[in-house]
């Protein structure tokens, strides 16, 4: 045995003395006494373990072929060396039984769908065995999971079954929204249409009101317009009408008449209005325009 050793950057050396351990050297040279000393040297970098494909069966009892990948690295090179006898030969094992315990808690369903999930709870549960023999689990990773035939046929048609009924989701969601749409725009336009005859409405009412008050107005306009004639009128005038009407009045088939009383007295002013024209060549006299008044005219103007 030389009595001296190189350890590398990536290794160390756990030097025994007598079978016993007393420290861990490297990297660098290493001094040892022939025959007493002893030098194991372990390698630090980060080992890949690429197992087979493993056969699990689920919580369902589908039986699942999965193919995964470990990658782990020595973090005390004593333990790893004193604490068991092969540790890559234990991390092996570890992964597979790990595995198949992890799978069996799972649906299949689940174990296609939940890779990233399968991953951490397998690093974390060989992470607590490991740590005792100074080996730490960075990752697993799990590449491939194949079920069995007759399961990969009900998976594909479960697909099938599943995109079909989403397709169907869509489209009856579709519809009802297109539905919904063109119920909104049919209540929106009979509400615009429905606000438009209101409009029009109150627009027709508001012009009638207008045509309404105008034509009010223009009534009592003409019945004020009568009523200032009608003071401007003097009693002859109103006789004159009174002899128009008898006139018209003979002039038809009745052979009864009823003449009120005013029409009497109406007539007997008129009568004297009249003689009283006749007498003055054609002009009224100013007693006229007294009878006019309502009083009674002299008596010199009279007729016999």
């Amino acid at each position: 045995m030389w009595p001296i050793r190189i350890v590398k950057q990536y290794e160390r050396g756990v030097k025994f003395r007598f079978g016993r351990h007393t420290s861990t050297k490297g990297p660098g040279i290493v001094i040892l006494i022939p025959i007493v000393d002893q030098l194991v040297k372990v390698d630090l970098r980060e080992l890949v373990l690429d197992e087979p494909a493993q056969s699990s069966i689920t919580k369902d009892n589908a039986l699942v072929d999965i193919d995964f990948v470990v990658f782990m690295q020595v973090t005390e090179a004593d333990l790893a060396i004193i604490a068991i006898a092969n540790f890559i030969q234990a991390v092996r094992n570890l992964a597979t039984t790990t595995l198949r315990a992890v799978i069996g808690e799972m649906d299949v369903e689940e174990v296609l769908s939940k890779r990233e999930a399968i991953n951490e709870r397998l690093r974390a549960k060989m992470q607590q065995e490991t740590t005792r023999w100074g080996v730490t689990v960075n990752n697993v990773e799990i590449r491939e999971v194949k079920p069995q035939k007759d399961i990969q046929d009900a998976m594909t048609r479960l697909v099938t079954a599943d995109r079909t009924k989403r397709a169907l989701i869509t489209e009856s969601e579709g519809m009802r929204q297109a539905a919904i749409n063109v119920a909104e725009g049919s209540k929106q336009s009979a509400i615009l249409q429905a606000e438009g005859e209101r409009q029009a409405a109150i627009l027709g009412a508001e012009g009638h009101r207008q045509a309404s008050i105008l034509e009010a107005e223009g009534f009592a306009i003409g019945l004020s317009r009568i009523y200032e004639s009608a003071h401007t009128v003097d009693a002859n005038t109103m006789g004159l009408q009174y002899l128009d009407m008898m006139r018209s009045l003979g002039a038809g088939a009745s052979t009864k008449w009823i003449i009120p009383m005013d029409l009497a007295s109406i007539a007997t002013t008129l009568s004297g209005t009249l003689a009283n024209i006749a007498a003055n060549g054609g002009l009224p006299q100013p007693a006229a325009a007294a009878s006019s008044t309502g009083t009674e005219p002299p008596a010199e103007a009279q007729p016999s």
